[in-house]
């Protein structure tokens, strides 16, 4: 069993799409060596999530083969299963070891072909014309053809030629080039979102032609777009009648690969103009694919010339118009409201460009004097500035911008208000008036009452409220209306006195108003020597009364 054969080293499996070439390194110096590879596969089974391998069988393609490679694309049909490969070397009856094990997924390793190219010179351009990578293929690594992009390498054929790169359709036409001049090229086919770049086709080269100009064909033709209202624009340089048809092509037709010649179609409102412009808004049905425009010129002898093509990306191309901007004033704040532009119907501008607004506001002096010019950026479409100095003109003006289209409008109109005056000085006014008020009050109140206390007690001395009755008013032969302050140095209040009597007048008898008479007479304060008759004449008629 022994043998001195040795195995077979470094293996790898190369990929071409549906190609499929192993290559290895073999460093022993035997003769008449042939080798043999063997795989196997695994399949994997998602509902009980386990995996099952086959037996080693023989590689068709890779027996006894004399080189260090060989093909087995004919063995491989199972693209996203992994694969087992390992080789040995044989002499007759001796073998070598089995080599170490390749493993690999197809899918992953595999290399995207070159897609087929087919060019046209005409009229200084040059058309080109792909054909995907695996194109009339029965077996297929890649299923979806319109996955694919395609890039063109392109240089003029010269000592010192100039690289471009750029991306195009399946049928495409390229221009920019110089006449009479031999250009070279190379197409690749890509899959971006799978991160796998494909071989380039080999090179091709073709020489361009002379352009014809054609005066009949409209030229310079551009796009106008603001707010999502698109114009195209050309220029006519035919000096005879003509007359125009605007058309459009959706742009996914151009991913396919086929002819799309007939599937332009006009727009609607454009048709046998006279004008150099027309609107073509009714057409942008969406934001998310793009369109491709054209005019077709037709003289009155049923000539007609097609302009160059323009593309028509509805977000990217539309440019972002100013916004409209109020300012008002409440209190001590200056409210600035913002109104996206195109006006609240354009809805289009506040969905799909998640617009921002820059604000500028200043105070516009009248001295020429250049006031400091402050900024706020806001999402918002209310704002609002603080700290204001009292009767001044402030001014603002707005921007709107988008950050993900890198896309900002021009400054709305400028619009100012005036701040009202300073209210600082009514209120101290205001406040000085209230405090002098309650000092006054404060003051005037106990200044007030005892003014009014001491009108109260003269009123009361000199001109009493209480008047004694008739009956009693010459009492004694004097009058008591004026006799309210004694001659002696005791005031006696004669008002309770006649109270005094009034109240008890049922229970007093005769006799005890004699005995007060008379001690009245003692003290001397209601004595009258001079008239004893008038005294006793009173007695009489006080005695009659009581009775």
């Amino acid at each position: 069993g022994q043998t001195d054969l040795t195995s077979p080293q470094d293996i790898q499996v190369y990929i071409v799409n549906t190609n499929f070439t192993l290559r290895w390194n073999y460093t022993g110096n035997d003769t008449n060596v042939t080798f043999s590879a063997e795989y196997r596969w695994f399949e994997y089974f998602e509902t009980n999530e386990t995996e099952w391998k086959t037996e080693w069988k023989e590689l068709p393609g890779c027996q006894n083969v004399t080189r260090t490679e060989c093909d087995f694309s004919s063995a491989i049909t199972k693209y996203y299963d992994k694969h087992h490969v390992r080789i040995r070397a044989e002499r007759r009856e001796e073998l070598s070891p089995w080599s170490s094990i390749f493993e690999m997924i197809p899918y992953f390793i595999a290399q995207i072909g070159p897609p087929g190219v087919e060019l046209q010179s005409t009229n200084g351009v040059i058309k080109i014309k792909l054909s995907p990578p695996e194109a009339n293929q029965v077996r297929k690594m890649w299923i979806a053809d319109l996955r694919f992009k395609y890039n063109l390498v392109i240089w003029e054929n010269s000592s010192n030629p100039e690289v471009r790169s750029q991306s195009i359709f399946p049928t495409d036409t390229i221009d920019d080039l110089a006449p009479d001049t031999t250009y070279c090229l190379k197409v690749q086919a890509t899959l971006p979102l799978d991160f796998q770049e494909g071989l380039f086709s080999p090179i091709r080269c073709v020489k361009t032609t002379r352009k014809v100009n054609d005066l009949l064909c409209a030229t310079n033709v551009r796009i106008l777009a603001l707010n999502m209202k698109f114009h195209l624009h050309w220029k006519n340089q035919y000096k005879q009648r003509v007359s125009y048809n605007v058309q459009y092509l959706i742009g996914y037709l151009k991913k396919l690969h086929g002819d799309y010649s007939m599937k332009w179609l006009n727009v609607p409102g454009c048709e046998n103009i006279t004008d150099t412009q027309c609107s073509f808004s009714s057409i942008i049905t969406t934001t998310s694919g793009f369109y491709y425009l054209r005019v077709q010129a037709m003289s009155e002898y049923n000539k007609s010339c097609l302009s160059n093509e323009v593309k028509v990306d509805p977000l990217t191309t539309n440019e972002i118009g100013p916004p409209d901007v109020k300012v008002d004033i409440s209190n001590v704040l200056l409210h600035i409201q913002i109104s996206p532009p195109g006006g609240p119907e354009c809805e289009v501008m506040r969905d799909h460009y998640d617009l921002s607004y820059r604000v500028l506001y200043w105070k516009n002096s009248s001295n020429n004097n250049e006031e400091e010019v402050k900024m706020k950026e806001i999402k918002q479409t209310i704002a609002t500035v603080s700290d204001l100095t009292p009767s001044t003109l402030y001014c603002v003006k707005a921007q709107a911008f988008s950050e993900a289209y890198n896309k900002s409008s021009d400054y709305s109109k400028v619009e100012c208000i005036k701040t009202p005056g300073d209210k600082t000085l009514p209120l101290i006014i205001l406040a000085t008036f209230v405090t002098a008020l309650i000092a006054v009050l404060l003051v005037a109140t106990p200044l007030v009452f005892g003014l009014y206390q001491i009108y109260n007690k003269i009123k009361y001395v000199f001109f009493p409220s209480c008047q004694p009755p008739l009956n009693i008013e010459s009492f004694g032969g004097q009058v008591f209306s004026s006799l309210y302050l004694s001659t002696t140095d005791e005031p006696i209040e004669n008002c309770s006195i006649i109270e005094a009597i009034t109240e008890e007048v049922n229970q007093i008898d005769f006799k005890d108003y004699k005995h007060s008479k008379q001690s009245s007479r003692d003290s001397g304060t209601y004595s009258n020597d001079s008239d004893t008759s008038g005294s006793k004449a009173s007695e009489e008629t006080l005695e009659k009364e009581i009775v």
